[in-house]
């Protein structure tokens, strides 16, 4: 699995040389997505191709090779086997390769090349698309922002030193008229993506970004170790079921002497089935988990598993891990394999403690579920205080089949369950 950061933004913000600090420093294959452009562009000056002149430039993406190496240290570009890293940063190919990266034909080309060469890898990408087009879920974005007229000095500076020939006021306009293009660009113009970092460099030196950008990456590395510990499944062994039964048997009796519980109705021996209950205490799942012959594989909000003891119960009981709000695929995933198993899997139709007390509509999770895995789905009412010593009812109704239904009647078949769920929760005999 790669791990992408996408820095965006405007020429001159710093984006190169912040992109090659930080592939050094996080070890990440740094791809210069400009270079590519910029070699095309070079390769349609040589042999004398214009804008106009869409077969030729067809043709000449058809035979192009560009590579990225790193020689002493430093990344070298190689078009067609020679090495154009200067040549590419001339003032011919860069008064044209914002015309010549406007063309789908070479925008498409370059994307998928772009694609290829983070396949499988740790990677870090500058330009003006990545986070929004050619990686839109990478795991990092960053769009690096700079006044103009700072961008314009840095770039002059820039040129300068490499030897380039180009005047501050040449630079200045060939910027903005840069800028203005890629704003209008059709297919990957240059926005800030709707979850990226935006840091502004006008009055901050390298050092400083390269921190600030540090710690968003640090940080988003620790999320993912995190989530990844989080998702892993533990295998289902001898030792582990024995274990489970000792702290169910446990943690049973400690809910029976903390509660009354009061159980009516039960759940088929066999067969796999959805439990939907209504969810008025954080202590409800655990009724449900505990007071049942049968395992029940319970869906529960990504944020327990980052707590010690909830983590290894969650593991222990193979509660599956949701993020919240979203279509979490992995999850899904999850559910339809504990159904086509055979076995029972529990939801809280509300998505969160006392939904219905809140007026907040249900989630269609269990619906959806149900008609895709082709099971039933027992509606439980669970009543109580929850205080000390005092009563819990659980009270399971008849399963409910949603056979026939499609995905087009998910609003329908909620409105049953919580009406079903609703209706349980009243009944204490």
């Amino acid at each position: 699995m790669s791990f992408i950061v996408a820095i965006d933004g405007p020429a001159g913000t710093g984006k190169g040389t912040v992109t090659e600090i930080l592939s050094k420093k996080f070890k990440l294959l740094n791809i210069d997505t400009g270079a590519t452009y910029r070699c095309v562009t070079l390769d349609m000056i040589n042999k004398k191709i214009g804008i106009e002149e869409l077969d030729k430039i067809k043709e000449l993406l058809k035979n192009i090779k560009i590579e990225l190496k790193i020689e002493d240290n430093k990344q070298q570009v190689y078009l067609n086997g020679e090495n154009v890293t200067d040549k590419i940063r001339s003032k011919e190919v860069s008064s044209l390769v914002s015309q010549v990266s406007s063309i789908k034909e070479v925008r498409y080309s370059m994307v998928d090349l772009q694609r290829k060469m983070a396949e499988g890898k740790d990677v870090i990408m500058e330009g003006r698309d990545i986070g929004t087009y050619v990686f839109p879920s990478a795991d990092v974005k960053i769009y690096l922002d700079a006044d103009v007229e700072e961008r314009a000095k840095r770039r002059f500076k820039q040129n300068k030193e490499k030897g380039i020939n180009m005047s501050y006021v040449e630079i200045l306009e060939n910027i903005k008229k840069r800028d203005e293009n890629d704003k209008k660009k059709e297919i990957g113009a240059l926005k800030v993506a709707a979850d990226a970092e935006v840091i502004d460099s006008t009055t901050k030196s390298i050092k400083q970004v390269v921190r600030e950008i540090s710690s968003i990456i640090i940080e988003k590395k620790k999320q993912i170790k995190q989530t990844k510990k989080i998702y892993k499944i533990r295998k289902e062994t001898a030792w582990k079921k024995f274990v489970r039964k000792i702290v169910k048997t446990i943690l049973k009796t400690a809910y029976r002497i903390a509660y009354r519980v009061k159980i009516t109705g039960s759940v088929p021996e066999e067969g796999a089935y959805i439990l939907c209950c209504n969810h008025i205490n954080y202590l409800d799942a655990a009724a449900i988990v505990l007071f049942n012959k049968r395992k029940v594989n319970f869906v529960a909000k990504e944020d327990l598993f980052t707590h010690g003891i909830l983590d290894w119960l969650g593991h222990l009981f193979d509660a599956i891990p949701i993020k919240r709000n979203m279509q979490d695929i992995e999850a899904m995933k999850r559910c339809l394999k504990v159904l086509k198993n055979g076995e029972l899997l529990g939801i809280f139709p509300e998505g969160t403690r006392k939904g219905m007390e809140k007026n907040m509509k249900a989630k269609n999770g269990a619906a959806f579920m149900a008609i895709k895995g082709k099971v039933k789905v027992i509606p439980v009412g669970i009543h109580g205080t929850f205080k000390p010593f005092s009563k819990v009812y659980m009270n399971y109704g008849e399963p409910i089949d949603f056979s026939g239904y499609t995905k087009d009647d998910l609003d329908k078949a909620t409105e049953i369950i919580m009406e079903q769920i609703v209706m349980l929760t009243k009944k204490e005999d």
